[in-house]
């Protein structure tokens, strides 16, 4: 299994940029795939459980919230569409001077046989997308 993890500081409160990462489908305008929200979560559509479409033209992977503890982490995992046996995401928040300190790790275990060091890296370029979008939205 491969697993990469950036940290990054966003210049904004830590509630603030929790909301960012778990309203999935408001960042929409800040990264280059769309989240569509399929199934809602609970108690709130963004909540444990919501399912999000990833992708373009409605074709994509399907995504499912399985943690939330509020302020401090998000949790996810690919349930569908991806050549993975798994793959999971992991936000946590901690305060910062001047702002919030995100830390995003992915894991990944491709279906097929990729080297380790090339799932790394796009792990990373995955992770890099969502940071540079929030450092958009907060910017």
């Amino acid at each position: 299994m491969a697993s990469s993890t950036i940290d990054a500081l966003i210049p904004a409160p830590r509630e603030a940029v929790y909301n960012f990462f778990v309203d999935r489908s408001g960042i929409n305008p800040y990264v280059p795939v769309d989240f569509i929200l399929k199934r809602p979560g609970t108690p709130e559509p963004t909540g444990v459980g919501a399912q999000y479409l990833i992708g373009k033209g409605g074709v994509g992977l399907l995504e499912e919230t399985t943690v939330l503890v509020p302020n401090e982490r998000m949790e996810y995992k690919i349930v569908k569409g991806a050549p993975v046996k798994r793959h999971v995401g992991i936000i946590t928040l901690t305060d910062a001077p001047n702002g919030t300190l995100v830390s995003y790790t992915m894991e990944s275990e491709p279906k097929l046989p990729v080297p380790a060091k090339a799932t790394e890296l796009l792990l990373k370029q995955l992770i890099n997308q969502f940071i540079r979008g929030a450092e958009k939205f907060f910017a």
